[in-house]
């Protein structure tokens, strides 16, 4: 399985930031298998924003459910996440990762650059 992230690396603050990972080599219907959204904000550690299967409704940390939205078009197998009225504080690396139910997570994507700024 490979994931890749793609999308805009700047954004200006209070756009809406919408990022894509492209699934190839498995099917993002498949039962058992989460679709995750992961972020390193610069300096810090990995932020879990949020999860999504194809069977269920999102899942979102709490911090960021107001603004984030997880959805999948299952036609090119991609899952897309959109963050809202993102401020310079969202700056960091996003990744896309695949999990497995009660098995933890196997496959991440190289992840991308995304800068908040005017």
């Amino acid at each position: 399985v490979q994931l890749q992230e793609s999308g805009p690396g700047l954004v200006k603050p209070s756009q809406t930031l919408s990022l894509t990972c492209t699934v190839s080599g498995g099917s993002i219907t498949t039962n058992n298998y989460i679709w995750t959204w992961i972020r390193q904000p610069p300096g810090k550690g990995l932020e879990w924003i949020g999860e999504k299967t194809s069977s269920s409704s999102n899942i979102i940390s709490p911090g960021l459910k107001s603004r984030t939205s997880i959805s999948m078009d299952t036609s090119k197998n991609q899952f897309i996440l959109q963050l809202r009225s993102v401020t310079p504080e969202d700056t960091a690396v996003y990744y896309c990762v695949k999990g497995v139910s009660n098995m933890g997570y196997d496959y991440w994507g190289q992840g991308t650059q995304v800068t908040v700024s005017s």
